[in-house]
C-alpha cells in the first residue's frame, strides 16, 4: 500500500497508485501488538470511567400530547384558538417546551438556584477548577466591574447559568407522526429527574392557560372599549336622523312616488290642451280665410248657420242674420283658443313647480337613506361587539389548555448513564481503530526498507544478498561468530552473497570489490570482512583494504593490527609485506588504514594508488577495499574508480529512501554503476512480520536441517 518506484540509471518512474488489500491486511496483522496494547488502554480508561469515576445519571421522562380539535365551552367561540396540528405548529411546540422562559419559570418553582448540580458556583472546587480560579484571581475573570459590583446583575447572571445547566439536561422529543411529545430530564439524582420533567409539563400547559386567559382579558378589555365607543356613534347617528326628518317634510318613496305620477299626468294634460288650441287655431284660420258662403259653412260646420243659409241669401235680413252667425262662430272660437292658452299656462306653471318638489324630495330622501344606513351599521356593529363582549366575558376561568399530559414522569429504578457495556464496547471499537490508524501511519510514513523486494523495486538493482543482525556483543566477536558457526544464517547470507557478486558479471568475475553506504553504521565494514573471509574459505588470497582511513575503524575487529597501513605503503615508507597483517582464525591479509598529513581523496585520488593496486590484482585473486559512507566525503567514488564491483549496503529498517536516493545520485553524476545491494543487519524477528524469513535469518523459516540455528 505504498507508491512503487522503479528506478533505471537515469532517474525514477512512478507507476500508477493502487491499494493492495493483501498488504494493508499485512500491515495490520504486523502491528497486532500495537494495536492491541491501544486497544486495552483505551478499554482500561472506559473501565476505569464507566465503573468507577462516571457519576451516575437518570432520565425521567413526562409525556404530554397535543390537543388539536377542541370543542367550545358552552358553545362559546374561544378567544385563543386551539392547534391544528400541522408541522410548523409541532415544531413550534418543540421550541416552546424548550424555550428559555418556560425553563426560568421551572427554576423558580423548583428553587434550583439553591441545587449544586445546576449552580457551578455552590460545588466543591476540584484541584483543576481552585488552579482555574487562581488564575482568573490573578488575570482578572474577565467579567465587567459593574457587574461585578452590582448584585442583581449577579443573581441575574447566576440565574441564566442554572437556566442554561438545565436546558443542557433536558431534552423534549416529537414522536413522528403524532402529537405527542416526550420531555426528558437527565440529573444525578432519580427523584430530581421525576419532578423536573413534571414541573416541565406542568408548567407548559398552565403557561399555555395563562398565555389564553391574558389574551381574553385583553380582548374583553378591548371589546368593553370598543362598545362604548360605538354606544356613542349609535347615538349620534340616531339623533342625526330624528332632526334631518324634524328639519324637512315628510319624505318618503311612496311620497315621491305619486309627486311623479302627477307630474306624468299633468304632462298628458299640457300635450291634450296643446293639440286642442292647434286645432282651434287651425279652425279659426279657416273661418278667417273662408270668403264665398260655401267656404264658411264648411269652415264653421254650424248647423244654424246651414239653416240659415239653406233658403237662400236672398233678403238682405237673411245675409245679416248669417253674417252675424258666423261672427259669433267666429268669436267662439276666439274665446276658446285664448282659454286654452291660459290653460296651458296655468299646466306649464303646475309641472315646474311639480318637479321641483320632486326634485327637493329626492335630494332629501337620500340624504335621509344614507343617514339611516349609517345608523343601522352601527346597530349591527355594536350589537356585534356587544355579544362578542358578552360571550367573552362569560369564557372567564373556562378556557382549557391545548395540550395535556399523557402521562407523568416515574421515579427511574436504574441510571441511565452511563452505559457501562456500550462505553466499554464503544472504547474497544475506537481503541481498535485508533491502534490501526497509529499502525497505518507508521507505514505511511516508513520511508526505510524492510524487504529486498522494497529495495528492489526502488532503485531498480539488484540485491545481492540479506545479511541478518549477527548476535555478537562486540565487533571483535562476530569473525569469531562466523567461525564457530559456519552454517548458521548469517554465514549462509554471506554464501549467498558471495555467490550472487561472483555471478553479477557474465564477463569475468570482479577482482577488486568496493563496499559503502550512505552513512555511517549501516554494516559494511561487516559485509567487507565478512566476505572476505568466505571468499578466502574457497582457497582464494584475499586483500582486505581499510579505505576509511579517516574513521578507522578495522582495530576494533583486530587489535593486534599495526600501525603502519597503506599511507606508509604508498609512501614507500615501509614495504608491503611489513604493512600487512593476517590476524589468528583469519585468512586474509588486512593492509589497515593510518593517519596522514595528506587529505585522504587526495591519497586515493594519486597515481601512485592505482599502480599500487594493479599490483595488488597480480597478488590477490581478491581485493576488497571498506571504503568511508558515500554522503560524508568523496573517497569512495575515488577508490570506485579502480574497483571492478561496488557493494553498497543498506541498513533493514534504518536507511531512508532520502539518504539512499541521494546517494546513487552521487553515484550517478560520476558515471558510476553500482553492482548491488545488501540489505544488512535484518532484524530475525521483525523480517518474519513481513512475510519472509523466520528465526535465523532471511527465508531460514525454511531452512530447518540446513542451518546451524
Amino acid at each position: 500500500m505504498s507508491d512503487t518506484f522503479q528506478k533505471n540509471q537515469g532517474g525514477f518512474e512512478a507507476e500508477e497508485d493502487t491499494i493492495d488489500i493483501s498488504a494493508l491486511i499485512g500491515t495490520l496483522w504486523r502491528g497486532k501488538w500495537i494495536i492491541a496494547l491501544v486497544t486495552i488502554c483505551a478499554v482500561g480508561l472506559a473501565i476505569y470511567y464507566a465503573y468507577f469515576k462516571a457519576v451516575p445519571m437518570y432520565r425521567a421522562t413526562a409525556v404530554v400530547v397535543m390537543e388539536t380539535a377542541q370543542e367550545n365551552v358552552a358553545g362559546l367561540p374561544s378567544i385563543a384558538a386551539g392547534l391544528s396540528g400541522e408541522s410548523t405548529e409541532v415544531n413550534t411546540e418543540v421550541e416552546i417546551l424548550r424555550s428559555r422562559g418556560l425553563a426560568e419559570k421551572v427554576v423558580e418553582r423548583l428553587d434550583l438556584i439553591d441545587d449544586p448540580e445546576f449552580n457551578v458556583d455552590l460545588r466543591d472546587l476540584s484541584l483543576i477548577g481552585r488552579g482555574v480560579e487562581m488564575i482568573q484571581s490573578v488575570i482578572g475573570s474577565g467579567m465587567p466591574d459593574e457587574m461585578a459590583q452590582d448584585e442583581a446583575l449577579q443573581k441575574n447572571r447566576i440565574r441564566d447559568d442554572v437556566t442554561e445547566e438545565l436546558l443542557r439536561q433536558i431534552s423534549v422529543i416529537n414522536i413522528r407522526q403524532s402529537m405527542v411529545f416526550n420531555i426528558a430530564a437527565v440529573t444525578q439524582s432519580p427523584v430530581k429527574s421525576a419532578k423536573i420533567a413534571n414541573t416541565f409539563a406542568e408548567t407548559h400547559i398552565q403557561n399555555q392557560l395563562e398565555v389564553k386567559f391574558t389574551a381574553t382579558e385583553q380582548a374583553t378589555e378591548w371589546l368593553s372599549n370598543r362598545v362604548s365607543e360605538l354606544q356613542i356613534e349609535l347615538e349620534t347617528a340616531e339623533k342625526k336622523v330624528k332632526r334631518f326628518t324634524a328639519q324637512t317634510q315628510l319624505v318618503s318613496v311612496e311620497g315621491l312616488e305619486a309627486l311623479e305620477r302627477q307630474i306624468k299626468e299633468m304632462r298628458d294634460r299640457i300635450s291634450n290642451a296643446e293639440i286642442s288650441t292647434i286645432e282651434l287655431e287651425n279652425a279659426l284660420s279657416a273661418l278667417n280665410a273662408a270668403q264665398t258662403t260655401d267656404g264658411k259653412l264648411v269652415a264653421a260646420n254650424d248647423a244654424t248657420l246651414s239653416r240659415i243659409a239653406s233658403d237662400g241669401l236672398t233678403s238682405e235680413a237673411r245675409q245679416k242674420a248669417f253674417d252675424l252667425r258666423y261672427q259669433t262662430i267666429l268669436n267662439r272660437v276666439q274665446s276658446d283658443i285664448m282659454r286654452s292658452e291660459q290653460q296651458l299656462i296655468a299646466m306649464r306653471l303646475s309641472e315646474t313647480d311639480l318637479g321641483k318638489q320632486v326634485e327637493s324630495q329626492g335630494q332629501d330622501l337620500i340624504v335621509l337613506q344614507q343617514l339611516t344606513r349609517e345608523s343601522e351599521a352601527t346597530r349591527l356593529l355594536y350589537e356585534y361587539f356587544l355579544t362578542r363582549l358578552k360571550e367573552t366575558s362569560a369564557q372567564k376561568g373556562i378556557q382549557k389548555a391545548d395540550s395535556r399530559i399523557l402521562s407523568n414522569a416515574v421515579v427511574p429504578a436504574r441510571p441511565s448513564a452511563p452505559k457501562k457495556g456500550q462505553i466499554v464496547v464503544m472504547a474497544l471499537i475506537l481503541g481498535a481503530m485508533i491502534g490501526a490508524g497509529l499502525v497505518l501511519l507508521r507505514e505511511f510514513r516508513m520511508s526505510t526498507f524492510r524487504t529486498a523486494d522494497d529495495l528492489e523495486s526502488h532503485t531498480g538493482f539488484n540485491v545481492l544478498g540479506q545479511v541478518p543482525l549477527i548476535p555478537t556483543r562486540g565487533r571483535q566477536d562476530i569473525l569469531q561468530y562466523l567461525s564457530d558457526k559456519p552454517t548458521s544464517a548469517a554465514a549462509e547470507a554471506i554464501r549467498n552473497l558471495r555467490t550472487s557478486l561472483m555471478l553479477s558479471s557474465a564477463d569475468k568475475k570482479p577482482q577488486v570489490i568496493v563496499s559503502t553506504s550512505s552513512i555511517p553504521g549501516e554494516g559494511k565494514t561487516t559485509v567487507s570482512l565478512s566476505l572476505a573471509k568466505f571468499l578466502s574459505g574457497l582457497g582464494k588470497s584475499v586483500l582486505l583494504i581499510e579505505g576509511d582511513i579517516r574513521r578507522r575503524t578495522l582495530n576494533e575487529y583486530f587489535p593486534t593490527l599495526p600501525t603502519t597501513g597503506i599511507a606508509s605503503v604508498l609512501n614507500q615508507d615501509v614495504d608491503f609485506a611489513d604493512a600487512i597483517h593476517r590476524p589468528k582464525g583469519f585468512d586474509v591479509d588486512v593492509l589497515a588504514g593510518e593517519k596522514t598529513n595528506v587529505n585522504a581523496a587526495d591519497v586515493f585520488s594519486s597515481d601512485t594508488f592505482k599502480v599500487f593496486i594493479a599490483d595488488m590484482r597480480k597478488r590477490y585473486d581478491y581485493i576488497i577495499i571498506d571504503t568511508p559512507p558515500v554522503l560524508v566525503v568523496p573517497d569512495a567514488r575515488i577508490i570506485s574508480e579502480n574497483a571492478d564491483a561496488i557493494l553498497f549496503s543498506v541498513k533493514w529498517d534504518s536507511t531512508s529512501k532520502a539518504l539512499l536516493d541521494e546517494s546513487m545520485r552521487v553515484f550517478n553524476n560520476s558515471n558510476q554503476r553500482i553492482t548491488g545491494f545488501v540489505l544488512s543487519q535484518i532484524n530475525e524477528k521483525a523480517m518474519r512480520k513481513y512475510g519472509h524469513g523466520g528465526k535465523g535469518g532471511a527465508f531460514s523459516q525454511y531452512g530447518k536441517g540446513y542451518y546451524d540455528i
